[in-house]
């Protein structure tokens, strides 16, 4: 006597859900090695990481009216996120590229270096005190000293004139000017 009665499945249904499975696998394997070379898609700027640095007056009124002030471009840079925890008055820009950030403190303590005699830049027409970073090439930051909270700007190399000049305006609209305020020398 034959026995007609099957063990399981027809083999065809077999090999065609295997197939399906072994082209899921594959599916998911290829779009993961395509996302991973793609990386971050352009003008999608990564989170910046801004170090805390004493900010006493961070959170005055005039740091509050210049961050309603500032842009969401300065020239080549776009406004980024910053990586929490966030010091508070702290804004960050980064060009497309990735490359290093234009950060912003507000309400900083005034530098050291700024005393009685020490050279001022005036843009736009804010005066600005450079402090050139030490070990980096061409990289500085400029204070705002005539306003009545320091503000700090650290700018890139060849980030150029236009970041500046923005923050100025910025600056200039958000807080009055005062008489810059040097230390003694000495």
């Amino acid at each position: 006597m034959n026995d007609t009665r099957s063990d399981g499945p027809p083999r065809a249904v077999l090999i065609a859900a295997v197939a399906v499975a072994v082209g899921a696998v594959v599916a998911v394997l290829v779009i993961a090695v395509i996302v991973q070379r793609s990386g971050p898609r352009p003008g999608a700027a990564r989170p910046v990481a801004v170090s805390a640095v004493p900010a006493p007056r961070a959170q005055s009124p005039e740091c509050t009216a210049l961050a309603a002030k500032l842009p969401e471009r300065l020239g080549d840079y776009r406004r980024a996120a910053l990586v929490d925890p966030a010091p508070v008055g702290a804004a960050a820009w980064q060009d497309d590229g990735g490359g290093e950030p234009i950060v912003l403190r507000c309400g900083v303590e005034r530098p050291d270096d700024f005393v009685v005699g020490a050279p001022l830049t005036v843009v736009d027409p804010v005066s600005w005190f450079r402090v050139a970073d030490p070990g980096a090439d061409d990289r500085a930051t400029w204070f705002a000293v005539d306003r009545p909270v320091y503000v700090a700007l650290t700018l890139p190399p060849d980030s150029g004139p236009d970041p500046i000049q923005t923050i100025s305006a910025a600056v200039a609209s958000a807080m009055p000017a005062t008489t810059p305020d040097p230390a003694p020398v000495g």
